[in-house]
């Protein structure tokens, strides 16, 4: 009998095994006995089987392992520094890639314990550290993008769009920041938040922008400029009657404190008698807590543009506007304070050179010292003829 056959002699019985030969004929031919063939082909099925078997179960460990060290190798390659420098080399590195990579990835990476990350990160209040700076950055063009799509976007289809403009940033770091933000995509029960904003937040100006005095409408909002590495955030504030500019801040935040500031300067300056209302769109900025306080304390009431209508603020929309085409895009800053004397220089020529046309051409400084100076004629004569009657 013969069992010493070749691998490739056992693969070719084997193949006519399984197109329907009987293992007696391909004993007999071969000479090897049929326990033997059994045994063989037993075995062979049983290889087959374990291969197919290690494989699905092994493919998405394989996968994910392959993933993890590619982004080991990305890590390691971006961070510019080695697992063997000192932690006040690493723990820099890691915190420019904070907000790109998981926690858990970044520190295996460099070997850095994450109680160690944490603390350099949120426990150290620099507000001078690359990630302080990169988080105030993600806050202004996760905004954009969230008033861009009209409150829709959540934070998976923000985080979608910042990558496709070259971003790299985490949904999880999106959402967070969003949060913070007080933002929130629209949901089911958009009609039941929306009938509650409603009552909250009313509209008393409804696009009504022709008043009879000033200081009966201020109208408010927040535009943004970028300058070298730095973005500013102009914060102004109109009033209706003569579209005078009665005050304006330039922060590096779009803050309850810029909103607050700019309004304190404002009231201070023109010092309103009563019934003043402050008309604004609907960010997170105008309905804090804390600001909402400060005008109730001073007797303000507010009013909010409806959601997705730019139209009801439509006046500083045009301000805005007529800023960055007549000065910010026309002009190459070569410093900061250079950017900063010009925005102060082109609020000084919108109030007292610039003609406009809702006041039949004539500058907002002008309009509102005519309507001064016939309402203290007005008054000066109202005062005569009472003293008139009392000597008669």
């Amino acid at each position: 009998m013969k069992n010493n056959l070749t691998l490739l002699e056992k693969q070719n019985l084997h193949a006519r095994f399984l197109s329907g030969e009987s293992v007696t004929i391909l004993s007999e031919e071969s000479g090897v006995p049929r326990s033997t063939l059994y045994a063989w082909f037993e075995k062979h099925r049983k290889e087959q089987s374990g291969k197919a078997e290690i494989s699905l179960r092994s493919y998405r460990l394989l996968e994910n392992k392959v993933n993890r060290l590619e982004s080991i190798i990305e890590i390691l390659k971006t961070s510019n520094c080695l697992v063997t420098d000192p932690l006040e080399v690493k723990l820099p590195a890691l915190e420019t890639l904070h907000d790109k990579y998981n926690v858990r990835m970044l520190c295996e990476t460099l070997e850095v314990p994450r109680g160690t990350f944490y603390n350099y990160i949120f426990r150290n209040k620099r507000e001078n550290t690359i990630y302080a700076k990169r988080r105030e950055e993600n806050k202004v063009i996760i905004q954009k993008i969230y008033d861009e799509s009209k409150q829709i976007y959540g934070a998976k289809k923000i985080t979608a769009v910042m990558k496709e403009k070259g971003y790299r940033i985490s949904a999880e770091t999106v959402r967070d920041i969003m949060q913070e933000l007080g933002l929130a995509s629209i949901r089911q029960n958009s009609k039941k938040d929306y009938d509650k904003e409603q009552r909250k937040c009313k509209n008393h100006l409804k696009q009504e922008f022709d008043v009879t005095g000033p200081n009966q409408f201020w109208v408010s909002d927040v535009t943004y400029f970028y300058y070298g590495n730095k973005t500013f955030l102009i914060c102004a504030i109109i009033d209706l009657y003569a579209r005078k500019i009665v005050s304006y801040q330039i922060g590096l935040k779009n803050s309850t404190q810029l909103a607050k500031s700019t309004f304190k300067l404002a009231y201070e300056n023109r010092n309103p008698e009563k019934d003043l209302i402050f008309h604004t769109d609907r960010g997170s900025n105008y309905r804090s807590k804390a600001f909402c306080a400060y005008l109730k304390s001073l007797n303000v009431t507010q009013s909010f543009s409806k959601p997705g209508v730019p139209y009801d603020n439509s006046v500083m929309e045009s301000f805005f506007s007529s800023l960055k085409r007549e000065e910010l895009y026309r002009t190459k800053y070569r410093s900061e304070k250079e950017f900063r004397t010009a925005v102060n220089d082109y609020m000084k020529f919108y109030n007292e050179q610039r003609p406009h046309a809702k006041n039949g051409y004539k500058t907002p400084d002008k309009k509102e010292t005519e309507y001064l100076n016939k309402y203290k004629d007005s008054k000066e004569m109202k005062t005569g003829q009472a003293g008139s009657e009392e000597t008669i």
